[in-house]
Parts: structure tokens; sequence; C-alpha cells
């Protein structure tokens, strides 16, 4: 048996591939095939013979292409495995096997292989710093909470005959025909149409023109549909709509009342029990979200200090990860998979980020003993049952479940990993609005 071993990246191709030549001496494989075929003979039934009668060269016929395969496959298998652990190769995924052509006229006496495959790359973890990172700050006020609950309020809004022309803020149900050309175009026609005017639901020139309008009145307007319109046969062109109003309904919003704390799962409608849950609730998210901020700033500079090249066997199997996860989520909204292709290519530049943190983070965390510890664990699990109305038996579940376990192992994880570079880096903290932070800012 002989082996070598060569880098086979260059400054064009994979810098993490390998190649390892393997070569069989073919008296081993036929010893082995040969040992492979007497046990196989034990036992084998054929026609007209008893189980173990059946002549050799007979078994050898019908099994000895079969038996040939396996004992190279296993020859293979082994040499390189032991080539591996010789060399202390950390291999990706499974080698490819490319058998190489004897010479023209030669009866060779070697089986000549190559083994092509992926290592992971040598992680050198790089100086955090002078890595800058921004911490932001929010306190939540009484502001906060008042503008929260207008906001749970205007969820819970219905609807009442308004008796006065269609203003910002009104449902207008409507009937409407738009023509280009004097011919009506495919999905400019509709019937009984709800519209809350100022919602964004319609083009914004298209709802101006419904204000001021009038139960019962009939209008007809030219309409510019903007160049960047998502159908392209209307994007930039003029079209007349011709529209009638059939109702106009005014915003009523709910009562600042004990049925409206009712409706917040409040039991006895106790307002002042109201906001404390409304400020508990949201100070859980706002931490959430500013956490979020804090460590996505962090994967950013992890990856920004530490260039490295991931093995493209990772990136593929994650790309066919994320696939599959979008194809359940399409199955789960009840939109059938077969009707809608999901390429992993699609997700390669996620993929590759999310490989390349995660070797990043691994080695970070073995180099820094950064693991999670069992409290550590148990302490983000009881955070995250004291939402639900049984908290003990969220934590049972979570401790049942191998795989909710490790999700947990892994967040205390990213959380240590966080702080640690918190603590190395540079950090700045800075005030952020609620609104900014809520994704409510215009």
């Amino acid at each position: 048996m002989q082996t070598s071993q060569e880098n086979t990246g260059n400054a064009g191709g994979n810098a993490l591939e390998r190649r390892i030549d393997l070569s069989l001496p073919l008296a081993a494989i036929d010893q082995d095939v040969l040992q492979r075929l007497k046990r196989l003979a034990r036992t084998v039934k054929m026609a007209g013979f008893r189980p173990g009668k059946v002549p050799f060269k007979m078994v050898a016929q019908q099994y000895g292409h079969e038996a040939r395969s396996e004992a190279i496959g296993a020859a293979i298998e082994k040499m390189f495995g032991d080539k591996v652990r010789e060399q202390n190769l950390r291999v990706v995924g499974y080698p490819r096997f490319e058998q190489k052509p004897g010479e023209a006229g030669v009866e060779p006496s070697q089986l000549e292989f190559s083994a092509v495959f992926e290592v992971y790359p040598e992680v050198v973890l790089g100086d955090i710093s002078g890595s800058e990172i921004e911490r932001p700050a929010l306190s939540v006020t009484d502001a906060e909470i008042d503008k929260t609950i207008e906001v749970l309020r205007q969820q819970r809004v219905s609807y009442g005959a308004a008796g006065r022309p269609a203003a910002s803020g009104d449902r207008v149900v409507i009937d409407f025909v738009g023509r280009r050309d004097g011919e009506a175009f495919a999905g400019g026609e509709g019937k009984d149409f709800a519209i809350v005017l100022g919602g964004g639901k319609m083009l914004a020139d298209f709802e101006a023109a419904l204000t001021g309008m009038a139960t019962g009145e009939e209008k007809t307007f030219d309409l510019t549909f903007p160049a960047d319109y998502q159908a392209q046969d209307l994007a930039g062109q003029t079209v007349s709509f011709e529209v009638k109003l059939k109702s106009v309904e005014a915003p009523q919003l709910p009562a600042l009342d004990a049925e409206f704390a009712k409706s917040l799962g409040v039991e006895d409608g106790d307002l002042a029990r109201m906001r404390d849950e409304v400020r508990a609730n949201l100070e859980r998210e706002v931490k959430k979200r500013l956490k979020e901020r804090v460590k996505n700033q962090v994967m950013e500079a992890l990856l920004a200090v530490n260039p490295i090249t991931v093995p493209k066997a990772l990136i593929e199997a994650e790309s066919r990860q994320m696939a599959e996860a979008a194809l359940r989520d399409l199955e789960a909204r009840g939109m059938s998979a077969k009707n809608v292709p999901v390429e992993p290519s699609w997700f390669t530049a996620q993929a590759t980020r999310r490989t390349t943190l995660g070797i990043i983070l691994a080695e970070l965390v073995k180099d820094r003993g950064l693991a999670a510890k069992p409290e550590q664990t148990r302490a983000v699990i009881d955070d995250f049952a004291e939402t639900y109305e049984d908290p003990a038996e969220v934590v049972r579940w979570y401790y049942s479940q191998p795989e909710r376990l490790a999700e947990a192992e892994g967040l205390v994880m990213e959380n240590n990993v966080v702080d640690w570079v918190l603590a190395n880096a540079k950090v700045k903290e800075t005030a952020v609005s609620f609104d900014e932070l809520m994704g409510n800012a215009k």
C-alpha cells in the first residue's frame, strides 16, 4: 500500500481542497475477494442446490463482481482513514474517489486512486480590541407605555357610518375600473373593494383622489403609475380610473376602560394592572431588540477581524438545509412546494455568512472557554418559560427534547461570545429612540 498527499488549492481555486493518491496492491484485493466469496459460499442459495452446497465456481461467477467492488471500497476507505488520521486532517464532507487509468498494454499490479476532499480552515483568531461596537440604550417610560397602548387600541379599531365626505383614516368601499387607451386592463377592476385611506394599500395618488368624495359620488381621474411599479406593463403609464364610492366609515377606537383591559387578558379589567403587564411585555421586547442589535454588530466585527476561507461542502450543505426549511415554511402556509421551486443557490450568501460565523464562534468558544454552563442554560430556559401560562411544563419540555436543549445551549454560547467581545472591544453607548427601535420611525 502506498499513499501521497498534496494541497490542490491555488490562487484561483479552492484553497481548502486536498488530494491523496492511493495505491492498492491487486494481490491483496484478490485475496480479500476470495475470502468474501468463501464466506458467501457457506450460506448462498441457488436453485437446485442446498444452502452452502453451491459450487464455488458458480458463486464466483454470480457474485464475483459485487465482492470485488466491496473489497476495493473497503480497502480504499481503510487506506484513506489511516492517512487522514496519520496526517491529522479535519475532513469536511465526503471525499470524491477517482480511479486513475492504467498504462496501455501493461498488466497492472496496483489499482491507483485519488481521493479529493476539503479540510477545515486553520483559524487564527484576530484582534478584536480595535473594533468599535455601539451599544444602544433605551429606558421604557410612561410615554412608551402610552404609545404602546395607543397602538393596541388602533389594532382593535372598528368602523361606523361617517355621515360626511371621506377623510384620511376612513374606510371606504368602492367600485372601480381602470382603462388604458380606453380598454380595461388586467387587475384594474374591483367591486365592493374596501380601503382605509392613508393605509398605503393603494397608490398614494389613488387614495388622494378618493379623499373628499361622498357616499354615492362617482368620479373619473387620471393616474400615472411609478416608473418602478411592480407590474412592468403599467410602469410609467398613465391610465384613467372610473370610481363609485359606496360608503364612508369613520374609525372608532375602543374606550380605555375595563372592557379594553379584559380584551388584553386582564381578567378583572384593572387598568393599573393592564399598564403593568404592558410595561413588562414592552421591557422584555425592548431588551430583546437591544440585545439583537448588539449581537449583529458583534458578529460583523468578528467577521471583519477573522477573514477565513469556508469549505464549499459546508456552504452547499447549509444552502440545502435553508432551502428545505423554506419549502417547509411554504407548505405550512398552505402552498404546494411542487408549484414553488426553491433553489439552494438562492441561499448561498446567507449560508456562507452563517457557516463562516459558525467556524469562527466554535474556535472562539474553544479558545476562550465560552461554552454554555448548565446554570446559564437553565436561566435562559426559565426566562423564556416565563412568557407561558405553565412555565414548569415548558422547562420540562426543553429538558425532554435534546435538540431543544441544544438550541438553548447554543443561545447561551452566543451570549457568552457577545459578552466577551463587549469586554474586549471599544464599546460606545448611544441612545436610541423608541420608534426607531420598534421600527415605527418615519
